[in-house]
């Protein structure tokens, strides 16, 4: 599959959404979850983050180091000691970046869906493990593990809107993997693709953001 849902300029040499990646350390542990109909400050809530501690967010021109990701820079955080959740909106759905994988609980995807609304959580690990959690309605509705994806058996199978996502996300060829193969970075395109943020961080630094601290 290409990723006819990426334009130009949207991904890293990796194939991770280019948004992304600018946000992120240099070595990531790091979680996005998408959310339609809630607002940034609900999605945070729904997370557990204090709502005392939520702030809106210039994100840095720069990192200040490999290990520091923008949003910690934003918070002037130092690295480990607390995630830094950067939340936003574009569109009808909302996407919360999660810097250090601290809000990675099989509750969560749950409890953002909650009350008809869909959501994705996008999970991807130091180890370079990844998964994507999608529910709908307080349900988790499909749990993908990127060790198991054969994309040719699970995407007939899946939700409708949940399939169009994927086929947006396309495969990247890389040197270790047979043509079709799914990458390490699909299963993060998918959730970008499903909230339509096929987008740069120059598009991401226009809209309002909130940061908050977290753990």
């Amino acid at each position: 599959m290409p990723t006819p849902g990426f334009p130009p300029n949207t991904l890293d040499p990796e194939g991770t959404p280019i948004w992304i990646s600018e946000l992120a350390t240099g070595d990531p542990n790091h979680i996005l979850h998408v959310v339609r109909g809630i607002d940034p400050v609900e999605a945070l809530e729904a997370l557990d983050a204090k709502p005392g501690l939520i702030q809106p967010c210039v994100l840095p021109d720069n990192k200040p180091d490999e290990w520091t990701s923008l949003p910690c820079a934003a918070l002037g955080i130092k690295p480990g000691t607390s995630a830094a959740l950067l939340a936003g909106r574009i569109g009808e759905w909302t996407f919360v970046y999660d810097d250090s994988g601290f809000t990675h609980d099989d509750e969560a995807t749950k409890a953002l869906s909650a009350d008809g609304r869909t959501a994705a959580t996008s999970v991807y690990t130091i180890n370079g493990d990844a998964s994507l959690t999608f529910a709908v309605d307080g349900e988790q509705v499909e749990w993908i593990n990127i060790d198991d994806l054969v994309l040719e058996e699970e995407l007939p199978g899946m939700p409708a809107e949940l399939r169009a996502a994927f086929d947006a996300a396309g495969t990247i060829e890389m040197d270790d993997l047979d043509p079709g193969e799914a990458d390490g970075s699909i299963l993060m395109r998918a959730a970008c693709a499903l909230a339509g943020l096929a987008c740069t961080l120059s598009d991401v630094r226009r809209v309002p953001l909130l940061v908050v601290p977290f753990g």
